[in-house]
């Protein structure tokens, strides 16, 4: 796992830690020191940790003014034990909604497994950004992931599952990505509708 970096493509046009925005603004990295770990297996030190024991992230991009972020995630979300979403919450969300993001993307691919708890937190969450036309989206989840997020409800609050993954993001701009989660959503909301 040491050898996952979060994604850097996008440096040029966003650095979490020269954010002043940031929740990790002024943040120093040392690239030699791997001392955050997932269980047993330390990860690398570009990722940023906000009070889980087992999932990390880094904010790939935000953007004030359009009012969304791009964040990628690694590890075990559990909200069972650890109450992960409480810290995500908290930590991050809480002060990134503060600056104006009401739409947030993670990439969820390195997200190994979900467990599950209650939905409270990410009601709340959903009734902070609602209001600004503000959604959740978490796009490339893992099948047994998106099923336990299933079980969770928390489609009721999150944009989730088949039509938001196979997407090779990698590739896109900040903005092509926030174009095609938002066509993808409404799409599906039709769909559903």
């Amino acid at each position: 796992m040491h050898d996952i970096e979060p994604f850097f493509k996008w440096r040029e046009k966003y650095i979490s830690s020269e954010d002043s925005k940031s929740p990790y603004y002024g943040r120093v990295y040392d690239e030699f020191t791997f001392s955050k770990k997932i269980y047993n297996y330390f990860i690398h030190p570009q990722w940023d940790e906000f009070g889980s024991a087992t999932l990390y992230l880094k904010v790939l991009f935000a953007d004030y003014a359009e009012g969304f972020a791009v964040i990628e995630l690694i590890g075990e979300w559990n909200d069972c034990i650890g109450n992960d979403i409480r810290f995500l919450k908290r930590d991050l969300v809480d002060q990134l909604v503060e600056e104006g993001i009401y739409k947030f993307i993670f990439i969820a691919e390195n997200v190994l497994n979900f467990h599950g708890s209650d939905d409270c937190y990410y009601e709340e969450w959903f009734h902070d950004i609602i209001e600004e036309d503000g959604w959740i989206a978490i796009i490339n989840t893992e099948k047994h992931v998106k099923e336990e997020m299933y079980e969770t409800r928390l489609n009721h609050f999150i944009h989730f599952g088949e039509h938001l993954n196979g997407l090779n993001w990698r590739k896109m701009t900040p903005k092509s990505l926030l174009l095609w989660v938002d066509q993808k959503r409404s799409l599906q909301i039709k769909a559903l509708g």
